[in-house]
């Protein structure tokens, strides 16, 4: 969780539009048909839309994944940290500097 972001997380409202969308999606990800964990965000949440609730907590906006489909969605699309990297076996390895 990005440090912007943990008062958002922990936040009554967030708490249960997450529980309530996690109840109307019958726990299913909504990608494979797993069981669904994590209510996925499909807009990015930045430092500047994080304090808006039509991005934050609109259902439009809202997916709801397993955790396998919600690393293929951040793994494909984000550097978790400067200096780190995925190798061919998907495993997560530090970036020799040069």
């Amino acid at each position: 969780m990005k440090p912007f972001a943990e008062q958002f997380y922990k936040s009554k409202a967030w708490r249960q539009c997450r529980y309530a969308y996690f109840i109307s999606q019958h726990g299913i990800c909504e990608r494979c048909g797993g069981a669904g964990k994590i209510v996925h965000h499909t807009i990015e949440l930045t430092p500047e839309n994080i304090d808006d609730p039509y991005i934050t907590l609109n259902w439009e906006l809202l997916e709801l994944l397993c955790q396998d489909c919600h690393n293929v969605e951040h793994m494909s699309s984000e550097v978790t940290e400067e200096g780190l990297m995925f190798d061919e076996n998907g495993d997560l390895v530090q970036i020799d500097a040069y």
